[in-house]
Protein backbone atom coordinates (compact mmCIF):
# COMPACT_ATOMS: atom_id res chain seq x y z
CA UNK A 1 0.00 0.00 0.00
CA UNK A 2 1.53 3.11 -0.82
CA UNK A 3 2.62 5.44 2.05
CA UNK A 4 -0.52 7.62 2.32
CA UNK A 5 -2.36 4.66 3.24
CA UNK A 6 0.42 3.45 5.92
CA UNK A 7 0.05 6.45 7.83
CA UNK A 8 -2.57 5.32 10.68
CA UNK A 9 0.21 5.30 13.48
CA UNK A 10 -1.80 1.97 14.73
CA UNK A 11 -5.20 4.56 15.29
CA UNK A 12 -7.98 4.55 13.06
CA UNK A 13 -9.36 7.66 11.06
CA UNK A 14 -12.81 8.48 11.57
CA UNK A 15 -14.27 10.81 8.86
CA UNK A 16 -18.02 12.41 9.24
CA UNK A 17 -20.38 12.99 6.11
CA UNK A 18 -19.56 16.44 6.85
CA UNK A 19 -16.04 15.68 6.69
CA UNK A 20 -16.33 13.17 3.40
CA UNK A 21 -18.73 16.15 1.60
CA UNK A 22 -15.95 18.30 2.17
CA UNK A 23 -13.19 15.94 0.82
CA UNK A 24 -14.29 14.87 -2.28
CA UNK A 25 -13.71 16.71 -5.69
CA UNK A 26 -15.94 15.31 -7.57
CA UNK A 27 -13.99 16.20 -11.32
CA UNK A 28 -10.93 14.52 -9.40
CA UNK A 29 -13.80 11.48 -8.59
CA UNK A 30 -15.15 11.03 -12.32
CA UNK A 31 -11.01 10.38 -13.96
CA UNK A 32 -10.31 8.00 -10.85
CA UNK A 33 -13.97 6.48 -11.79
CA UNK A 34 -12.73 5.96 -15.17
CA UNK A 35 -9.60 4.37 -14.38
CA UNK A 36 -11.08 2.13 -11.92
CA UNK A 37 -13.17 0.68 -14.36
CA UNK A 38 -10.75 0.15 -16.68
CA UNK A 39 -8.22 -1.46 -13.96
CA UNK A 40 -11.39 -3.62 -12.87
CA UNK A 41 -11.98 -4.81 -16.62
CA UNK A 42 -8.34 -5.49 -17.10
CA UNK A 43 -8.66 -8.12 -14.53
CA UNK A 44 -6.41 -6.06 -12.32
CA UNK A 45 -9.38 -5.81 -9.09
CA UNK A 46 -11.02 -8.35 -6.09
CA UNK A 47 -14.31 -8.04 -6.28
CA UNK A 48 -16.82 -10.68 -5.15
CA UNK A 49 -20.64 -10.20 -5.64
CA UNK A 50 -22.52 -8.01 -3.26
CA UNK A 51 -24.45 -10.07 -0.77
CA UNK A 52 -26.87 -9.11 1.56
CA UNK A 53 -29.53 -9.48 4.00
CA UNK A 54 -32.99 -8.99 4.25
CA UNK A 55 -35.27 -7.35 6.35
CA UNK A 56 -39.25 -7.32 6.42
CA UNK A 57 -38.46 -3.19 5.27
CA UNK A 58 -35.32 -3.52 3.52
CA UNK A 59 -31.47 -4.86 2.78
CA UNK A 60 -28.28 -4.68 4.54
CA UNK A 61 -25.72 -5.31 1.51
CA UNK A 62 -21.59 -6.37 1.76
CA UNK A 63 -19.47 -4.28 -0.63
CA UNK A 64 -15.62 -5.47 0.00
CA UNK A 65 -13.53 -4.98 -2.73
CA UNK A 66 -9.50 -4.76 -3.38
CA UNK A 67 -8.01 -2.60 -6.57
CA UNK A 68 -3.97 -2.52 -5.88
CA UNK A 69 -2.92 1.17 -4.96
CA UNK A 70 -5.92 2.27 -4.62
CA UNK A 71 -8.10 0.77 -1.76
CA UNK A 72 -8.46 -2.43 0.43
CA UNK A 73 -12.15 -1.89 1.23
CA UNK A 74 -15.42 -2.56 2.34
CA UNK A 75 -18.82 -0.88 2.29
CA UNK A 76 -21.91 -1.83 4.71
CA UNK A 77 -24.98 0.09 2.88
CA UNK A 78 -29.06 -0.47 3.66
CA UNK A 79 -31.46 0.28 1.50
CA UNK A 80 -34.63 0.88 3.03
CA UNK A 81 -36.69 2.68 0.47
CA UNK A 82 -40.11 3.72 2.96
CA UNK A 83 -37.45 5.53 4.67
CA UNK A 84 -38.35 8.65 2.32
CA UNK A 85 -41.60 8.75 4.44
CA UNK A 86 -39.61 9.15 7.32
CA UNK A 87 -37.56 11.61 6.50
CA UNK A 88 -34.25 10.15 6.63
CA UNK A 89 -31.89 8.59 3.60
CA UNK A 90 -33.06 5.22 1.93
CA UNK A 91 -29.22 4.50 1.60
CA UNK A 92 -27.70 4.71 4.23
CA UNK A 93 -24.06 3.17 5.31
CA UNK A 94 -20.26 3.02 6.31
CA UNK A 95 -16.94 2.25 3.99
CA UNK A 96 -13.61 1.09 5.88
CA UNK A 97 -10.38 0.99 4.35
CA UNK A 98 -7.73 -1.55 5.35
CA UNK A 99 -3.75 -1.49 4.65
CA UNK A 100 -3.14 -3.42 1.57
CA UNK A 101 0.13 -4.38 2.96
CA UNK A 102 -0.50 -6.08 6.53
CA UNK A 103 -4.68 -5.90 6.50
CA UNK A 104 -4.69 -2.70 9.49
CA UNK A 105 -7.71 -0.56 9.45
CA UNK A 106 -7.40 2.53 8.50
CA UNK A 107 -9.91 4.62 8.40
CA UNK A 108 -13.93 4.68 8.58
CA UNK A 109 -16.36 7.57 6.59
CA UNK A 110 -19.66 8.00 6.25
CA UNK A 111 -21.04 6.29 2.77
CA UNK A 112 -24.35 7.79 2.02
CA UNK A 113 -22.29 11.20 0.07
CA UNK A 114 -19.64 8.86 -1.36
CA UNK A 115 -22.42 6.21 -3.19
CA UNK A 116 -24.45 8.98 -4.37
CA UNK A 117 -21.61 10.89 -5.82
CA UNK A 118 -19.79 7.59 -7.17
CA UNK A 119 -23.10 6.59 -8.47
CA UNK A 120 -23.60 9.55 -10.30
CA UNK A 121 -20.32 9.40 -10.92
CA UNK A 122 -20.29 6.13 -12.94
CA UNK A 123 -23.29 7.66 -15.37
CA UNK A 124 -21.27 10.83 -16.23
CA UNK A 125 -18.51 8.66 -17.08
CA UNK A 126 -21.12 6.57 -19.38
CA UNK A 127 -22.37 10.12 -20.73
CA UNK A 128 -19.37 11.04 -21.36
CA UNK A 129 -17.92 8.17 -23.77
CA UNK A 130 -21.85 7.00 -24.89
CA UNK A 131 -23.60 10.03 -25.33
CA UNK A 132 -23.55 11.63 -28.89
CA UNK A 133 -21.71 14.40 -29.46
CA UNK A 134 -24.07 16.79 -30.29
CA UNK A 135 -26.37 15.82 -27.33
CA UNK A 136 -28.01 19.15 -25.89
CA UNK A 137 -31.15 18.12 -23.62
CA UNK A 138 -30.58 16.16 -20.41
CA UNK A 139 -34.14 14.05 -18.45
CA UNK A 140 -33.35 13.56 -14.68
CA UNK A 141 -36.36 10.99 -13.95
CA UNK A 142 -36.42 11.21 -9.60
CA UNK A 143 -35.74 14.15 -7.77
CA UNK A 144 -34.40 12.21 -4.68
CA UNK A 145 -30.07 11.41 -3.71
CA UNK A 146 -29.60 10.57 -6.78
CA UNK A 147 -31.46 13.41 -9.15
CA UNK A 148 -29.75 15.82 -7.01
CA UNK A 149 -26.42 13.94 -7.49
CA UNK A 150 -26.47 13.11 -11.64
CA UNK A 151 -27.58 16.80 -11.80
CA UNK A 152 -23.84 17.66 -10.16
CA UNK A 153 -22.45 15.05 -12.43
CA UNK A 154 -23.67 14.63 -15.58
CA UNK A 155 -23.33 18.48 -17.02
CA UNK A 156 -19.99 18.46 -15.98
CA UNK A 157 -19.29 16.03 -18.89
CA UNK A 158 -21.50 17.51 -21.71
CA UNK A 159 -22.95 21.31 -22.90
CA UNK A 160 -26.65 21.11 -22.17
CA UNK A 161 -29.03 23.68 -23.04
CA UNK A 162 -32.05 22.03 -21.41
CA UNK A 163 -32.74 20.13 -18.51
CA UNK A 164 -35.78 17.65 -17.82
CA UNK A 165 -36.87 17.15 -14.56
CA UNK A 166 -39.59 14.96 -14.13
CA UNK A 167 -40.51 12.95 -10.64
CA UNK A 168 -43.68 11.19 -9.27
CA UNK A 169 -43.86 14.00 -6.24
CA UNK A 170 -44.01 17.14 -8.60
CA UNK A 171 -42.55 19.10 -5.35
CA UNK A 172 -39.57 17.52 -5.60
CA UNK A 173 -38.97 18.16 -9.19
CA UNK A 174 -39.64 21.77 -8.79
CA UNK A 175 -37.20 21.71 -5.62
CA UNK A 176 -34.56 19.64 -7.35
CA UNK A 177 -35.04 22.42 -10.92
CA UNK A 178 -34.27 25.40 -8.98
CA UNK A 179 -30.75 23.79 -8.92
CA UNK A 180 -30.00 24.86 -12.28
CA UNK A 181 -31.42 28.22 -14.56
CA UNK A 182 -31.49 25.23 -17.30
CA UNK A 183 -34.05 23.22 -15.42
CA UNK A 184 -37.73 23.08 -15.93
CA UNK A 185 -40.12 20.63 -14.57
CA UNK A 186 -41.94 18.16 -17.01
CA UNK A 187 -45.60 16.58 -16.68
CA UNK A 188 -44.64 13.05 -16.58
CA UNK A 189 -41.64 10.72 -17.18
CA UNK A 190 -42.82 10.63 -20.84
CA UNK A 191 -42.89 14.09 -21.30
CA UNK A 192 -39.39 14.02 -20.20
CA UNK A 193 -37.90 11.15 -22.39
CA UNK A 194 -39.22 11.74 -26.30
CA UNK A 195 -37.21 14.71 -26.15
CA UNK A 196 -34.26 13.81 -24.01
CA UNK A 197 -30.69 12.91 -25.62
CA UNK A 198 -28.91 12.02 -22.00
CA UNK A 199 -31.90 10.25 -19.88
CA UNK A 200 -31.02 9.26 -16.07
CA UNK A 201 -33.40 7.14 -14.50
CA UNK A 202 -32.70 7.67 -10.68
CA UNK A 203 -35.57 5.90 -9.21
CA UNK A 204 -36.66 3.65 -6.38
CA UNK A 205 -39.44 2.13 -9.07
CA UNK A 206 -40.63 -1.17 -8.73
CA UNK A 207 -41.40 -1.30 -12.33
CA UNK A 208 -40.03 0.32 -15.59
CA UNK A 209 -40.41 3.79 -15.41
CA UNK A 210 -39.12 4.39 -19.09
CA UNK A 211 -40.14 2.61 -22.26
CA UNK A 212 -38.35 1.90 -25.62
CA UNK A 213 -40.92 3.75 -28.04
CA UNK A 214 -40.28 7.16 -25.84
CA UNK A 215 -36.51 7.27 -26.61
CA UNK A 216 -35.31 9.16 -29.45
CA UNK A 217 -32.98 7.64 -31.99
CA UNK A 218 -29.06 8.18 -30.65
CA UNK A 219 -30.69 8.87 -26.81
CA UNK A 220 -28.28 7.64 -24.21
CA UNK A 221 -30.14 5.92 -21.16
CA UNK A 222 -28.52 5.76 -17.32
CA UNK A 223 -30.10 3.72 -15.01
CA UNK A 224 -28.72 3.31 -11.57
CA UNK A 225 -32.14 2.15 -9.50
CA UNK A 226 -33.93 -0.97 -9.32
CA UNK A 227 -32.88 -2.35 -6.67
CA UNK A 228 -35.95 -4.24 -5.53
CA UNK A 229 -37.47 -4.08 -9.27
CA UNK A 230 -36.68 -3.51 -12.61
CA UNK A 231 -36.50 -0.04 -13.80
CA UNK A 232 -36.36 -0.20 -17.77
CA UNK A 233 -38.47 -1.74 -20.00
CA UNK A 234 -37.44 -5.53 -21.41
CA UNK A 235 -37.90 -3.65 -24.71
CA UNK A 236 -35.24 -1.17 -24.14
CA UNK A 237 -32.51 -3.97 -22.98
CA UNK A 238 -33.53 -6.09 -26.01
CA UNK A 239 -33.43 -3.57 -28.97
CA UNK A 240 -30.00 -1.41 -27.54
CA UNK A 241 -26.47 -1.41 -26.83
CA UNK A 242 -26.07 -2.26 -22.83
CA UNK A 243 -22.79 -1.34 -21.23
CA UNK A 244 -22.58 -2.36 -17.48
CA UNK A 245 -19.67 -1.95 -14.87
CA UNK A 246 -19.44 -5.61 -14.58
CA UNK A 247 -20.84 -8.56 -16.50
CA UNK A 248 -21.90 -10.20 -13.19
CA UNK A 249 -24.77 -7.98 -13.63
CA UNK A 250 -26.11 -10.37 -15.85
CA UNK A 251 -24.92 -13.90 -13.98
CA UNK A 252 -25.84 -13.26 -10.70
CA UNK A 253 -29.20 -12.47 -8.93
CA UNK A 254 -30.42 -9.46 -7.61
CA UNK A 255 -28.95 -7.66 -5.34
CA UNK A 256 -25.55 -8.49 -6.96
CA UNK A 257 -27.04 -8.23 -10.76
CA UNK A 258 -29.77 -6.19 -12.41
CA UNK A 259 -33.20 -7.02 -12.30
CA UNK A 260 -33.28 -6.05 -15.85
CA UNK A 261 -30.62 -8.06 -16.90
CA UNK A 262 -31.47 -11.77 -15.74
CA UNK A 263 -31.26 -13.79 -18.72
CA UNK A 264 -29.65 -11.60 -21.02
CA UNK A 265 -26.31 -13.54 -22.27
CA UNK A 266 -23.34 -12.05 -20.68
CA UNK A 267 -21.74 -11.56 -24.01
CA UNK A 268 -24.16 -8.83 -25.02
CA UNK A 269 -23.11 -6.80 -22.39
CA UNK A 270 -20.27 -4.48 -22.73
CA UNK A 271 -18.01 -3.32 -19.60
CA UNK A 272 -17.05 0.42 -19.40
CA UNK A 273 -14.21 -0.37 -18.85
CA UNK A 274 -13.44 -1.67 -21.90
CA UNK A 275 -14.51 0.95 -23.79
CA UNK A 276 -12.54 3.43 -22.02
CA UNK A 277 -9.57 1.51 -22.59
CA UNK A 278 -10.32 0.82 -26.33
CA UNK A 279 -10.80 -2.93 -26.01
CA UNK A 280 -14.24 -3.12 -27.37
CA UNK A 281 -16.64 -0.02 -29.21
CA UNK A 282 -18.59 2.45 -27.55
CA UNK A 283 -21.41 4.35 -29.75
CA UNK A 284 -21.25 3.16 -32.98
CA UNK A 285 -23.38 5.10 -35.07
CA UNK A 286 -25.68 8.47 -34.50
CA UNK A 287 -28.37 6.59 -34.24
CA UNK A 288 -27.79 3.78 -31.67
CA UNK A 289 -29.83 3.98 -28.53
CA UNK A 290 -26.96 3.24 -26.13
CA UNK A 291 -27.76 1.85 -22.37
CA UNK A 292 -25.53 2.30 -19.30
CA UNK A 293 -26.96 -0.03 -16.33
CA UNK A 294 -25.51 -0.20 -12.98
CA UNK A 295 -25.46 -1.91 -10.17
CA UNK A 296 -23.32 0.11 -7.98
CA UNK A 297 -19.71 -1.67 -7.38
CA UNK A 298 -16.95 -1.87 -5.03
CA UNK A 299 -14.22 -0.29 -7.46
CA UNK A 300 -16.56 2.99 -7.37
CA UNK A 301 -16.10 3.08 -3.39
CA UNK A 302 -12.53 2.57 -3.57
CA UNK A 303 -11.71 5.26 -5.99
CA UNK A 304 -13.94 7.32 -3.90
CA UNK A 305 -12.26 6.48 -0.42
CA UNK A 306 -9.04 6.71 -1.70
CA UNK A 307 -9.63 10.53 -2.53
CA UNK A 308 -10.90 11.18 -0.11
CA UNK A 309 -8.67 9.49 2.55
CA UNK A 310 -5.59 10.81 1.16
CA UNK A 311 -7.46 14.50 1.22
CA UNK A 312 -8.03 13.87 4.64
CA UNK A 313 -4.15 13.12 5.88
CA UNK A 314 -3.00 15.63 3.62
CA UNK A 315 -5.48 18.52 5.38
CA UNK A 316 -5.15 17.18 8.89
CA UNK A 317 -9.21 16.72 8.98
CA UNK A 318 -11.21 13.85 11.06
CA UNK A 319 -10.86 12.01 14.34
CA UNK A 320 -8.13 9.61 15.20
CA UNK A 321 -9.26 6.87 17.69
CA UNK A 322 -7.60 3.63 19.00
CA UNK A 323 -10.42 0.70 19.27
Amino acid sequence: MPDALNSSGGSILILTQADVRSLLDIREMLEALESAFIDFSDGRASVPPRSAARSESGLLGAMPGYLPGVALEAKLVTVFPNNHERGIPSHQGLIVLFDEDDGSPLAVMDAMHITAMRTAGGSAVSAKALASEDASVLAILGAGTQGHSHLKTIPLVREFAEIRIASRNQEHAARLAEKDNRAVVANSFEEAVRVADVICCCTDAREPVIRYEWLKQGAHVTAVGGTFGPELDAETIERCRIFVEWRGAAENPPPAGAHELQGVAPERLTEMGEVLSGSRPGRESGEEITVYKSTGHAIEDAAAARIIYDRALKEGIGQKVNI
